[in-house]
């Protein structure tokens, strides 16, 4: 009789190692380049936010959102994915730090130090975000910008973490959470090898439940695969460089007009995009009938602040860039309705693999920088529906930023908050030095179809995102 080691016990005892997730490998694999793969949120509020006390309050807040407090480690040969391990040198500090700005803080000003956040690279020494309280010499406003990178959290997670940070109707002084033991001690190797070797049985024992997903997969892509758009002067690699701007529109007046044509406010949201790069394209002298945007689609209905990491796939869209703004909306939303009856984010399980391949022969890079596949990346979230308050601080705005990478130099973003739209438009300068004219172009185009009459026609979909 073989008698277990007292180091197998304890390896049978201890808690499940929180692994990264195949799509957290997924999205740290596609950050190999020069800009870093990260987002953030820009909050603006009503007046300004002392950094002393952001740090206190948000010391005790990210009690409840575990991952803000872990860091990625990589394991043993044998040892299975990276995991998540409590950061026992965590300090606040290192977290949350202080942007003093000379002068009031402007949209301007406000959109250049987000932008520049965003594109600055986290440490992964630590759980991989920070937090910068914006202060001006000047002014009643006050902001602060969160980024984090892709790896910590897809936007949905983003949203519930920044939910558990906000006031959300608590009192400033309320006491601390559990903390549950933290710093919790990471895993050793033998509880490492156990936990890896129960996983490959799991999946041995689920194999034709693996099977079926990747059949799913592979349908979806099938099914989702979107026209190759012609070749264009916009498909040119990125460097460093980043430039933000964001137009506002009423959510309300956003659902109307997604209702009048059987649409969604993704679909109103789309079809501007499609009309403001075909201007721009045609300004270039390109003759584009049809761009393709990457729209992010979750394969979850809901994110969890104890539980980050990505649940995201990707819905290919062709998006016509002219004629009638209502017809073009009839059009995206036709398309979109036909991707939405297949596309759950299965394809993840495809292409995660795939990314992470090319990534790990080195060919990555060279594959993101000479595709023809996407013009450009769109992401739509719901906010929260009601203000928000920090430090008793009203939010007035939160305006989402991506970031782009390969030879996609213009993406876009959308945030719905207390009854707007933020779309946001991050794009290389460099590249794109028509910024301003294409965000004048997508105001126009999200003008237009707001005023263009219809008839709903309830068969395309819900007039929701």
């Amino acid at each position: 009789m073989i008698v277990p080691t007292a180091a197998a016990w304890a390896a049978r005892r201890a808690p499940v190692p929180e692994r990264a997730g195949p799509d957290d490998l997924r999205e740290s694999a596609v950050d190999r380049a020069g800009v870093p793969w990260q987002f953030g949120v820009l909050l603006v509020l009503d007046r300004p936010l002392d950094p002393a006390e952001v740090r206190r309050v948000l010391a005790v807040r990210i009690r409840a959102v575990p991952r803000l407090r872990r860091r990625l480690v990589r394991t043993p040969p044998l040892c299975g994915r990276p995991v998540w391990v409590d950061d026992p040198g965590f300090a606040i500090e290192r977290h949350v730090r202080e942007v003093r700005c000379a002068g009031p803080l402007t949209d301007d000003v406000l959109r250049d130090v987000a932008v520049r956040a965003v594109g600055t690279r986290l440490s992964w020494q630590r759980s991989p975000w920070e937090a910068l309280v914006v202060t001006g010499t000047t002014g009643d406003r006050g902001a602060l910008v969160v980024v984090c990178h892709h790896v910590l959290a897809d936007g949905m997670g983003g949203l519930a973490a920044l939910a558990a940070l906000v006031d959300d109707g608590l009192a400033v002084g309320d006491p601390p959470a559990h903390d549950d033991g933290f710093p919790r001690p990471a895993p050793t190797v033998a509880q490492l090898v156990v936990d890896a070797l129960a996983t490959r049985a799991r999946t041995l024992r689920d194999l034709p439940g693996e099977v079926r997903r990747i059949r799913e997969a592979l349908g979806e892509l099938r099914a989702t695969q979107a026209p190759r758009p012609p070749r264009s002067s916009l498909n040119r690699p990125v460097g460093a460089r980043r430039a933000l701007r964001v137009v506002r529109v009423d959510l309300g007046a956003v659902h109307a007009a997604a209702h009048r044509h059987g649409g969604t406010v993704n679909d109103v949201l789309l079809t501007a995009i499609g009309g403001a790069l075909g201007e721009l394209l045609r300004g270039r002298g390109d003759q584009v009938d049809e761009v393709v945007a990457a729209v992010s689609i979750t394969a979850r209905p809901r994110a969890d602040a104890t539980l980050l990491g990505n649940a995201v796939g990707v819905l290919p869209v062709g998006l016509p860039t002219s004629g009638p703004p209502a017809a073009r909306l009839r059009e995206v939303a036709r398309r979109t309705a036909t991707g939405r009856r297949r596309a759950r984010g299965a394809s993840a399980a495809v292409l995660g693999p795939m990314i992470r391949l090319a990534a790990a022969v080195g060919v990555l890079r060279c594959i993101v920088d000479h595709q023809r596949s996407v013009t450009t990346f769109v992401t739509n979230l719901r906010g929260p529906r009601a203000p928000l308050t920090l430090l008793g601080a009203r939010i007035g705005e939160i305006v989402p930023i991506t970031t782009t990478t390969g030879n996609v130099p213009v993406v876009f973003g959308a945030l719905s908050y207390a009854g707007t739209l933020a779309v946001t438009v991050v794009a290389d300068p460099d590249v794109c030095p028509e910024l301003d004219a294409l965000v004048a172009a997508l105001r126009a185009d999200l003008v237009a179809l707001l005023a263009a009459p219809g008839v709903p026609d309830h068969r395309a979909g819900d007039p929701g995102r």
